[in-house]
């Protein structure tokens, strides 16, 4: 277990001969930036950021830097775009931020030999971004640097490329969506699989009433490994604090992490540490909960409670093996996300559930349909019978061979016609997503329950969720519907048999019925 510290120690100078960073300079990009602010309410900043008229460089080439291209960083974010810029996109890859001196120079090199320009190389993000004249830049760094690593990013007028999670927290992940509405910018998280179309195929079916009122999605990451979860990235002897500033990576002068000794397993394998990610959580979790949230509609959850602990792997890591979210939302519906890091070959279905069918998704993100597998004709209710599915049936999608390339791609298209709602994971979706998982690990681990109201203010106080449903139930109201619900009452209304109406109270022994 990490031991948690207050910062103490001030950042040193990099250790190498990369461009060093200036206190000075750093302060006079972020003066008035409001880098590291995180929002409380946020009310005039939630309208959509505006369709700017035409891409600031419509017609130019897009200069893109990296922040971090570390493992994903460096195999999704820096291979694909040099593989874009093989293809002709109009793009120039010209910096690379990164504080293992040997990873940096690696990339740099790589760059140089697919494209035939070597980056600028730099230890500090800032500095690359105040030098290079960016118009864009791709972060790959951990958890904990996301939110800060956005805002400078936003604030300084560039588009953004996040890999997910969004962020660490709830609260920056609402932050980053107020600063990106009201920016103008085009930020994509890295979720790749919302870049397939089965998600908005679905939520138009969906929405027409195909499998009448929505109840519940069921989705799921699973993996097992003999090494444990995320020991299989390997340790290297030139890990060391002679390549590696160390202090930079925690983010002690801008109190990210806590202050701890230099430890390769933490720097390569950080993932199986609260103070850097959430695990499962945040790094698996968050592809399946993204995509059934954009298929459903759903955004921010009402009420999220989540479980699980260490039951294998007990190899020193803080995460667990096994976990569960529950999320509910005041559409009246139910996430669960399920998974054990320790059995991968008995995998539960994902899946979409409505009153009168379901749309199974099976496993992973390798589409070519959905099953859609009706409930018996027995549950119709008496006006729905004309309007009714009742075959099972395959419905065919479009497929996707590479969704990486596609959501790169998806993101350039984005950036060149400076539009911030064409992006396929915008960061609303994003910060919606991590209101789920995240909730859940710190419901696992603080053992509460978290309730988010209207105005996005979390609490572990329960407002009185089930006594709401209870008193829509006696008050006979209507259900309520996932957003862009277009078929009615279609599926959402019970029949009424004719014995209920011996059904009441006996007030003063009279029997309602009238016998």
């Amino acid at each position: 277990m990490i031991e948690h510290s207050t910062p103490q120690k001030q950042t040193p100078a990099p250790k190498d001969n990369a461009t060093k960073s200036s206190p000075d300079n750093r302060r006079a990009f972020l003066k008035g930036s409001a880098a590291t602010g995180v929002a409380g309410t946020l009310t005039a900043s939630l309208v959509a950021p505006g369709r700017q008229a035409a891409a600031a460089n419509a017609g130019q080439r897009l200069r893109i830097g990296f922040i971090g291209p570390g493992g994903r960083g460096f195999g999704a974010h820096v291979r694909t775009l040099c593989e874009l810029h093989g293809y002709g996109r109009k793009i120039d890859l010209v910096g690379v931020a990164e504080v293992y001196e040997t990873q940096r120079e690696m990339v740099a090199d790589y760059i140089n030999e697919k494209t035939g320009t070597k980056p600028a190389t730099y230890v500090d993000y800032r500095d690359m971004i105040e030098k290079e004249n960016l118009d864009a830049v791709c972060i790959g760094t951990p958890d904990h640097w996301h939110h800060k690593q956005t805002i400078d990013a936003l604030a300084a007028g560039l588009n953004v490329y996040c890999e997910k999670p969004m962020t660490k927290t709830v609260q920056e992940a609402f932050n980053v969506e107020a600063k990106w509405r009201a920016s103008g910018k085009v930020m994509q998280v890295g979720v790749q699989s919302t870049s397939l179309p089965v998600w908005n195929q679905i939520r138009g079916l969906l929405q027409d009433g195909m499998l009448g009122k929505i109840l519940g999605f069921q989705t799921e990451y699973f993996r097992n490994s003999n090494v444990g979860q995320w020991r299989y990235y390997k340790l290297l002897a030139d890990m060391n604090p002679k390549k590696i500033d160390w202090d930079r990576w925690l983010g002690l002068e801008e109190n990210l992490a806590p202050e701890m000794d230099f430890d390769r397993a933490v720097y390569k394998q950080w993932r199986r540490f609260w103070p850097f990610g959430s695990g499962m959580f945040t790094d698996l979790f968050v592809h399946r909960t993204t995509t059934m949230l954009k298929a459903t509609g759903l955004r921010i959850p009402g009420r999220v409670v989540g479980a699980g602990g260490i039951y294998l792997e007990y190899d020193g890591r803080d995460v667990p093996d096994v976990a569960t979210v529950v999320a509910d939302f005041n559409e009246g519906v139910q996430g669960l996300i399920t998974a054990t890091m320790c059995n991968q070959e008995s995998r539960v279905n994902q899946l979409i559930r409505g009153h009168y069918g379901t749309f199974l998704l099976g496993n992973g993100e390798k589409f070519d349909g959905f099953e859609f597998v009706p409930e018996r004709r027995q549950v119709t209710s008496e006006g729905d019978k004309q309007k009714r599915v009742f075959t099972e049936q395959r419905i065919p999608t479009e497929t996707v061979d590479n969704t990486t390339k596609a959501h790169f791609s998806n993101f350039i298209d984005a950036c060149e016609a400076g539009d911030p709602m064409a992006c396929n994971n915008p960061p609303d979706l994003g910060a919606a997503a991590m209101a789920v998982v995240n909730l859940g690990a710190q419901s696992y681990r603080n053992g509460e329950v978290y309730f988010v109201d209207q105005q996005r203010e979390i609490s572990d106080q329960d407002p009185g969720w089930a006594k709401k449903w209870e008193e829509k139930s006696s008050r006979r109201e209507k259900p309520n519907h996932i957003a862009g619900w277009k078929a009615g009452d279609f599926g959402s209304k019970l029949d009424e048999p004719t014995y209920m109406d011996q059904a009441g109270p006996w007030i003063n022994g009279k029997d309602p019925a009238g016998s």
